[in-house]
């Protein structure tokens, strides 16, 4: 039996847009970041599930990285799966320094 998904989250990820005044936690862009950034790209279910955020939060903060070109979204066999862009792990690199 399937979890049903909100779906406030299904539009977000679908149409990648946030409300205008949405701002991104730094403390879950880094751990969002630092996991990315030590293991190989994956759906954005199992990052959910690995970073210990609610699938709706992350997405909000996927939806914000991927506009501003840290990440980039793939569509594999029916699974959505996100990696970091070249600007993504320059970013990495700047705050993790941060820690």
């Amino acid at each position: 039996m399937g979890k049903s998904v909100n779906p406030k989250v299904v539009e977000i990820l679908k149409t990648k847009s946030l409300v205008p005044t949405f701002d991104p936690s730094m403390k879950t862009l880094m751990r969002i970041v630092k996991f990315m950034t030590e293991n190989s790209s994956g759906g954005k279910t199992q990052l959910a599930l690995d970073t210990k955020l609610n699938y709706a939060r992350l997405a909000k903060h996927l939806v914000w990285m991927e506009k501003k070109g840290l990440v980039e979204s793939t569509i594999d066999d029916n699974k959505i799966n996100v990696s970091l862009t070249k600007n993504g792990k320059d970013f990495a690199k700047i705050i993790s320094k941060i820690n």
